[in-house]
């Protein structure tokens, strides 16, 4: 079908846009070779310049004949005719000009128009992408990736337990986390977020009475999730359950006047099974996260929101690093009033 086209075009049109096209396409092609030391393309590459060294080959061609056969028309012309004796013949009155023919435009003009045009096609073409500015450039720092709006969530009618004023939900708990910081608190300024998202749920075993927003976000190195669970439990109390855990390295601290406690837990690994028949594997211990619980208020009146980062390789960073974090999201989190 292109050839058909191509062939509908005059030749003065069809063959200089040959020359462009290959030699444009033909010396990218090559240019991306070379940079990237895959020599498949290269091949392609020297088609492209095949094809336009063809076409210059026909053009000169063309414009050699038709130098020629205008000075074969020169050189065939008739012999001049004897001028008439002024006193014989009376001069004819003199009559307005006829107007001049234009004249017909070279092929060689017809060539370099061609090329003009095309040129500055191919090299908007090849120049445009440098010209423009890079994605993000100009913006400052890297923001993680975008939490879910309330649109995403139109729809989604929220558990009863969020129906009290100072109970956050998952949306703000990932605005509160989403920050461009983030990534430098972890220690890996370099990394921009992969991923964030906020969930509405309720604390488990509780019928739904109790609220517990969670809210994550992922970077190629670290995940992070913060959550609130809205019950009585102190942290002292919380802390005499742990004896009942896995929970390891336990540490207490404070955060913002607030009681706080730092411990370590496996996270969980589900292995499923997509051959032979099976219908899944087992649950198992994951890459090792750390924690940092804090209570909602100073008094310690009760509920908590914990910070939990880990990594696929089961490194995390120091306890300062959510110590930060965390003094970065409670501000988000309205106090404990009763």
């Amino acid at each position: 079908m292109l050839g058909f086209f191509l062939r509908l075009l005059p030749f003065w049109v069809r063959e200089p846009l040959l020359i462009v096209i290959g030699s444009v396409f033909g010396l990218r092609i090559l240019y991306l070779a070379v940079d990237e030391k895959k020599w498949a393309p290269a091949g392609i590459g020297a088609v492209f310049l095949l094809l336009a060294a063809v076409s210059v080959h026909r053009v000169v061609r063309a414009l050699r004949a038709r130098r020629g056969a205008s000075a074969g028309a020169a050189g065939a012309g008739l012999p001049a005719q004897p001028q008439p004796v002024a006193a014989r013949i009376p001069a004819p009155p003199v009559s307005p000009a006829a107007p001049v023919p234009p004249k017909e435009i070279h092929a060689g003009v017809q060539v370099f128009a061609a090329l003009a045009v095309f040129g500055v096609l191919a090299a908007s073409v090849w120049l445009g992408p440098r010209l423009l500015p890079s994605e993000g450039e100009g913006e400052g720092p890297p923001r993680a990736a975008a939490c879910p709006s309330e649109e995403d969530a139109k729809g989604e009618k929220a558990p009863d337990a969020y129906a009290k004023a100072d109970v956050v939900t998952g949306a703000d708990l990932c605005e509160a986390l989403n920050t461009p910081d983030l990534a430098g608190l972890l220690g890996t300024p370099e990394e921009t977020a992969t991923g964030a998202s906020g969930d509405n749920g309720t604390a488990a075993l509780t019928g739904g009475k109790v609220a517990r927003p969670v809210a994550e976000v992922r970077f190629d190195t670290y995940t992070v999730n913060v959550s609130v669970t809205y019950n009585k439990l102190s942290m002292d109390q919380y802390v005499k359950l742990m004896k009942f855990g896995n929970e390891t390295d336990i540490k207490k601290s404070t955060v913002l006047d607030r009681t706080a406690v730092f411990f370590s837990q496996p996270t969980m690994a589900i292995e499923v099974d997509l051959g032979g028949g099976g219908t899944g594997g087992p649950v198992t211990d994951g890459p090792l996260a750390r924690n940092l619980a804090v209570a909602l208020d100073d008094k310690d009146r009760g509920g908590y929101c914990e910070l939990t980062v880990w990594s696929d390789a089961g490194t995390f960073p120091d306890d300062d690093a959510l110590l930060d974090i965390a003094e970065t999201v409670l501000p988000a989190i309205p106090e404990r009033t009763v």
